[in-house]
């Protein structure tokens, strides 16, 4: 035993003085070669191949890295022993996911991989433009090198997509607006936002089921549309022009087309936009899968129809970013701080360049009035589908029935549906109204809809009396113009005549006159 210990520490002694003499006579790098060298032999008969995914890239966070971990996170509550459980803030429910230095195996298309979540220690930070984690964190790869294309390809992509799957599925919409104009906060954005929990659904939405159903088809083949865009060449964004009476449910159609996309929304408020510039900024900070909406366009932003103001020499250049009717003048935008854009700005920004800087995109604009937009904003390619919000209609009116009294079609009297069906398009009552007043008898559920039978009569025959009035006011129009129009036939022709007998009179004075002379 003695032999061997002497033996053990002559051989440490051996390779001590072997390590020294080595350093003192290779330089570091050579020895840095050699090692290169033999690490490169150890990976050539290596059977697997290795990908290191760092939290932090330089100084932007990888997206790779939130997305593998939110892809574990669905077989780490399944087959990990030891989780790390997460919440976030605007997050509807809980994030399993790896703890320090765990691993699991997962599987795709036959092919196992090897994922691992590597924690380090960071070393002392020297100088930085902003303060890093204390910790490395990472997550590593190991997968067979036969299987190289397809983890690289394919997996990765499932990756990606599943996670986005996850996140959408976890995280609540998110409702943004630019309260502060195109300036930008401490962390360099220029939006808002608070947590969107808007009911409206396409279910509850009173509106034409044809209509409706028109709409959701058409928003599914632009959601699922990604490989037609690109084969087409047009950039993946869709425009919806929402007009028609105030309360004709235009807000909601944007809620429900939130919900059922998935998508966040962007709430523009333009008065708040003081240059071209600021409205490109805003528009580059926003994401993928989003709705930007203008609300009340022809109410927040002056652009009237350059037809009906063709004598002003700059209704086509500049525009007012004020109310109409506000009395603000024109005046330059970029130099004199004034709040105003150009109509150029705004085309550019939903069909322009810079509109295609993202994917996935709608813009959605709604109005009371069309006909006092520029038609230039109106046509396909930037408000490519235009939907009339009207009056309620007898369908509307029984998914509102429905909506607000738990009443189908079978569960109201059939005498009473029909005159309900009769008095519906003469009435012209929005949702908003029909609402109001099965909101205010929701407890005596009979006798609101007999309250709704007779504010619909009320409203019908208050419409029938309007119009009667003004046909007889255009009656009595009528008459007034052709009487004065006989008046002043008979004082002209009374003063044709008063001239002709004052001639007569001088004639016959002239006569009198040469016969005294005679």
């Amino acid at each position: 035993m003695k032999e061997l210990w002497t033996t053990l520490a002559s051989m440490m002694g051996v390779w001590a003085f072997s390590q020294s003499l080595i350093q003192v006579v290779f330089p570091p790098e050579i020895r840095f070669a050699i090692l290169k060298i033999i690490h490169r032999i150890c990976n050539w008969f290596s059977a697997y191949c290795y990908y290191d995914i760092t939290e932090i890239d330089g100084v932007n966070t990888n997206e790779l890295y939130n997305a593998v971990q939110l892809y574990l996170s669905s077989y780490a509550c399944v087959t990990g022993n030891r989780l790390s459980l997460t919440r976030g803030l605007n997050s509807s429910s809980i994030t399993f996911g790896l703890s320090n230095n765990d691993s699991l195996i997962d599987a795709f298309n036959g092919v196992k991989v090897h994922w691992e979540h590597v924690v380090t220690p960071r070393n002392s930070q020297t100088f930085s433009w902003r303060p890093l984690p204390e910790e490395k964190r990472g997550f590593l790869l190991r997968a067979k090198k036969k299987d190289k294309s397809v983890v690289l390809g394919d997996y990765l992509d499932f990756v990606m997509e599943k996670a986005n799957e996850i996140r959408r599925k976890n995280q609540d919409r998110l409702l943004y607006t630019n309260s502060r104009g195109g300036s930008l906060d401490s962390r360099g954005h220029p939006w808002e936002s608070v947590p969107f929990k808007h009911p409206s659904t396409f279910e509850t939405l009173a509106m034409d089921p044809v209509k409706k159903a028109e709409i959701m088809a058409d928003l599914l083949d632009f959601a699922n549309g990604e490989s037609f865009y690109q084969r087409t060449g047009r950039a993946w964004k869709r425009g919806y022009l929402l007009y028609g009476p105030p309360g004709t449910g235009k807000s909601s159609m944007i809620a429900a087309m939130a919900n059922f996309l998935g998508y966040d929304i962007y709430d523009l408020e333009l008065t708040e936009v003081h240059t071209n510039s600021e409205l490109r900024k805003l528009l580059m900070k926003t994401s993928s899968k989003s709705i930007i909406v203008i609300e009340d366009i022809d109410c927040s932003i002056n652009l009237t129809n350059r037809k009906n103001n063709s004598s002003s020499s700059n209704s086509s250049s500049n525009y007012n970013v004020s109310p109409p009717g506000s009395g603000g003048g024109g005046g330059s935008s970029e130099d004199g701080g004034g709040n105003t854009i150009t109509l150029s700005g705004l085309l550019n920004f939903t069909d322009g360049l810079w509109s295609c800087c993202g994917s996935e995109r709608i813009f959605v604009f709604t109005t009371n009035h069309i006909e006092k937009l520029d038609p230039a904003l109106l046509r396909s390619g930037r408000m490519d589908m235009h939907i009339h919000m009207s009056y309620s209609s007898f369908a509307a009116l029984k998914i509102l029935l429905k909506n607000y009294l738990g009443y189908n079609e079978d569960d109201v009297e059939k005498e009473l549906l029909e005159q309900l069906e009769q008095v519906m398009e003469r009435a012209e009552m929005t949702p908003a109204d029909i609402s109001e007043v099965l909101i205010k008898n929701r407890r005596n559920k009979d006798k609101a809809v007999w309250e709704l039978l007779e504010a619909l009569k009320a409203r019908a025959e208050m419409k029938d009396n309007k119009g009667s009035n003004n046909n007889a006011g255009k009656n009595n129009t009528i008459e007034d113009e052709e009487q004065e129009k006989r008046a002043l036939l008979v004082e002209s022709s009374n003063e044709i005549g008063g001239d002709e007998s004052q001639e007569k009179r001088n004639k016959c004075d002239d006569v009198n006159d040469d016969e005294k002379v005679l």
